[in-house]
């Protein structure tokens, strides 16, 4: 599997299998919820597991936000650049996720 790193604008981007995992999970949440519909269960039930894959999604969007801005801040620091750009880059994308 691997990491999943590449190169994108010049910045470093991780992609760990831990958050691919995660994904694949959320994937199968995601089918488990049609078939759920398919069968006519519950709309409290539907809406409980919405509701969990809603969650997971915005755990891997902070997961991911985190690794790469500590890598991104890392590289910054060593070439003597200026973080702050980048921390406000972070949370910016965090707000617009939600």
């Amino acid at each position: 599997m691997g990491t999943g790193i590449r190169i994108e604008w010049g910045v470093l981007v991780l992609y760990t299998d831990d958050i691919k995992n995660r994904l694949k999970r959320m994937e199968g949440q995601v089918r488990g919820i049609l078939r759920m519909m398919e069968e006519g269960k519950h709309c409290k039930d539907v809406v409980s597991q919405l509701s969990a894959v809603r969650s997971a999604a915005d755990k891997a969007i902070a997961t991911i936000v985190a690794v790469n801005l500590e890598q991104c801040l890392l590289e910054e620091k060593n070439a003597g650049g200026d973080t702050s750009k980048l921390v406000k880059e972070a949370i910016e994308l965090l707000v617009k996720s939600r």
